[in-house]
């Protein structure tokens, strides 16, 4: 039996750590608005100087690739539009999932090997949290900057992207749709949460933070796949596609979560301190 008492003991400690260590939190906030700011521009400042009619030979060969329903979709624009189109919408929309996993990776990383290095772990292992109480616990001190930095980072591209396109889509807003709406509240906090799970295990068999990170880096190959092929049309993301990749990552994360307790192993921990 999990006592929420205790969780909350465990992320208030660790948050208040984490709040006074600017070094780490200013990047964690900082790259992720510069990324949602800079990503409407490059959608929209190589279109600027198109014609509003001409649709480019190179467009349509790249349309070919994608799927029918996107083609219908940007089928009665023109070229400039659907190029903004399909780089704001589609195209950069796998990119956001690299912001949770950047941002929950940096902080889960120091969340057993940084008590190494601050040589606080004996103590910690010594209270009568329980396994399962101490990871939920450092879990969530990760889960909760990494969505409200993704949520924050959404908020400020899809307000820049309809700010760069009001006009050019004739009064349209483009954002929020319900693709973008699936993908930041509900594939990417499974997503950030599966991957904290993995994370902090790493972080308590490792000795140091920096072998922590290095090693959670490699979690990162699934979403380097899935941007290369949302590029090229293999595959891309729908309401159906993400709803259906959300609910495997719930089942997922309760199995990590599961697994990672009975993974944890107090003893083995103090076994690598000596």
């Amino acid at each position: 039996m999990i006592r929420p008492q205790c969780v909350e003991l465990v992320f208030r400690k660790d948050w208040l750590e984490m709040r006074r260590n600017w070094q780490v939190l200013f990047p964690l906030v900082v790259v992720p608005i510069v990324f949602a700011l800079m990503l409407p521009m490059i959608a929209v400042a190589p279109t600027l100087p198109l014609p509003a009619q001409v649709s480019s030979a190179g467009l349509v060969y790249v349309m070919k690739a994608f799927p029918s329903n996107l083609r219908n979709e940007i089928a009665e624009m023109n070229g400039q539009q659907a190029i903004i189109y399909m780089l704001s919408l589609y195209l950069f929309a796998p990119l956001f999932l690299i912001i949770p996993i950047m941002a929950s990776s940096v902080i889960a990383s120091d969340s057993f090997a940084g008590e190494k290095e601050r040589r606080t772990i004996e103590a910690l292992l010594a209270t009568p949290l329980s396994d399962s109480e101490m990871l939920l616990g450092k879990m969530l001190v990760s889960f909760a900057p990494a969505t409200i930095i993704t949520a924050a980072s959404f908020l400020i591209y899809s307000t820049v992207v309809d700010c760069l396109t009001i006009n050019i889509f004739n009064g349209r807003l483009l954002l929020p749709n319900p693709t973008w709406l699936l993908l930041i509240f509900g594939l990417a906090p499974a997503l950030a949460f599966a991957d904290i799970g993995l994370t902090v295990i790493i972080s308590a068999r490792v000795r140091g933070v920096k072998e922590a990170q290095q090693i959670s880096a490699l979690l990162l190959v699934p979403l380097v796949a899935a941007v290369l092929g949302q590029a090229s049309g293999l595959t891309m993301l729908d309401p159906f596609l993400l709803g259906e990749l959300a609910a495997l990552l719930a089942i997922l994360d309760v199995g990590i979560f599961v697994g990672s307790v009975k993974a944890f192993g107090r003893d083995k921990i103090l076994m690598h301190l000596t």
